[in-house]
């Protein structure tokens, strides 16, 4: 290991078989701790090829178990978020898909600091299971369509001690190993296409346009080396995405588009997402016209919908739960942004969230309305601390064995580039932790700028890259 260290250092790429044993000798624990502190600094300095990155992934994803989806006909097409603010796309996109007969075998993470983990979300609808043996994942699969589970320990287990170790040695941001570690896992779960949404923003882990598109470039290039088809669509973060941000809320709001309704900037990405997974699979639909078409055919037949509610019942989740919340979501839309202003878009989100889950515990959250300070537009924010509010009242962790308040959380009333007057509600907090409140809002408030200049639009799609067609 001294003499890989010694050659990283130097700027001399690793071979095939130099990555692979450094690998294996550090997952079985021969190689220390701090010699790979070592490493992966050399590489944060120095960087490495393609090749080297590739092995590297294909290492990681070969130090545990590798799943084998063979058994599920057609081509398994999977997706994968690189964390965001109120980012729910995959509680939409795989029921979607699941209705055109394109099978999603996806493992997911829960939520840690300010990005959400979609296993929480689906688990704060009461009896969901998010941890199966490798026959049922299958099963699933294989009778709805798609499954989102909780990542297995056995499932690249090198890549949890690296991001560990590189967690605490401030080497977590060096694009080959972030691409790396995403990949290595998308790999060992088995897919044979895969569809990448790389956050760029203030509420994502890459801040800037130039580094999101160097790590999206990346991780097609490992995909291309492995031998998989891979696209990625780079979003915007610099504002939540939708409205909710939180578990319960979110899954509301994903219904709310199952249903045919829903913010637009959500509903954009979740139609490009989707567009280009149906693209990629067996049941491509010709031009992306065609795909788009199928797609929104789904939603408004209530296809979409149908197949959320039977992957519920079949992970052991509570039907009408689900079904109940639909009817309430029905009679009292969450407004999109921009169609009404005001105490009457608080009140209607708030009579939507307050009605929806009535067997819940949602009931006892106290709704609090967060008022904008001074009049003008919303002309930025600083998406990762509106994040860290929605931890503040108890909707996400600070740390790993921190326990979730899956009913806590933010809906936020208005977007950037809307105009707002003083006084006027900003966004609704909801909340057990009353003693965390004044903290929270203050830091709500500071997350956004009110100027006098309405800003630039961005869309919420800034480019995709690798698409075929």
């Amino acid at each position: 290991m001294y003499d890989l260290i010694e050659k990283k250092k130097h700027k001399s790429p690793l071979t095939e078989d130099e990555i692979r044993w450094m690998i294996t000798e550090y997952t079985a624990g021969r190689v220390p701790d701090y010699q790979m502190s070592a490493m992966t600094m050399a590489i944060w300095f120095n960087g490495m090829t393609d090749e080297e990155t590739t092995w590297l992934t294909m290492a990681m994803a070969e130090s545990g178990e590798m799943l084998d989806l063979s058994s599920i006909p057609g081509t398994k097409v999977d997706k994968h978020s690189t964390g965001g603010i109120g980012d729910k796309t995959t509680l939409i996109v795989t029921p979607i898909l699941a209705a055109l007969n394109v099978p999603t075998a996806k493992m997911s993470g829960r939520g840690l600091g300010f990005t959400g983990g979609t296993v929480d979300k689906l688990e704060s609808i009461p009896g969901v299971r998010s941890e199966f043996s490798e026959e049922e994942f299958l099963q699933i699969v294989r009778e709805v369509g798609f499954i989102d589970a909780a990542q297995t320990k056995a499932l690249a287990p090198a890549d949890k001690l690296l991001y560990a170790l590189r967690d605490v040695t401030a080497t977590v941001d060096s694009i080959p190993l972030i691409a790396s570690s995403i990949m290595s896992k998308k790999l060992a779960a088995g897919a044979d296409r895969i569809v990448l949404d790389v956050k760029c923003g203030s509420g994502a882990f890459m801040g800037d346009f130039e580094s999101a598109r160097a790590l999206a470039d990346q991780m097609i290039r490992i995909g291309e080396l492995a031998g998989r088809k891979v696209v990625a669509v780079i979003s915007d973060m610099n504002q939540p995405l939708g409205h909710a941000v939180g578990n319960t809320v979110e899954v509301l709001e994903a219904l709310e588009v199952l249903k045919g309704a829903g913010e637009e900037r959500l509903r954009t990405l979740c139609l490009a997402i989707a567009t280009e997974m149906l693209q990629l699979s067996d049941q491509a639909r010709g031009s992306r016209e065609e795909a788009e078409a199928a797609i929104k055919a789904a939603v408004s037949s209530g296809a979409a919908y149908e197949k959320f509610v039977e992957y519920v019942r079949a992970v052991g989740g509570d039907e009408s739960y689900i079904r109940n919340a639909a009817e309430q979501i029905g009679q009292k839309q969450i407004s999109n942004s921009g169609e009404s202003q005001g105490q009457d878009t608080a009140q209607d989100i708030a009579q939507c969230m307050e009605g929806a889950f009535p067997v819940s515990s949602v009931q006892q959250e106290q709704p609090v309305y967060v008022y904008a300070e001074k009049e003008g537009y919303l002309s930025s924010c600083n998406n990762a601390e509106v994040g860290m509010t929605s931890v503040m009242l108890g909707a996400g962790r600070e740390k790993k064995d921190d326990v979730i308040d899956m009913e806590a959380g933010i809906l936020i009333l208005k977007k950037l580039g809307d105009y707002v007057k003083k006084g006027e509600p900003l966004a609704v907090f909801y909340t057990k932790r009353m003693e965390m409140l004044p903290a929270a809002k203050e830091r709500f408030l500071v997350a956004y700028e009110i100027s006098p200049e309405r800003p630039e639009t961005v869309p919420v799609i800034l480019e995709i890259l690798g698409s075929s067609k």
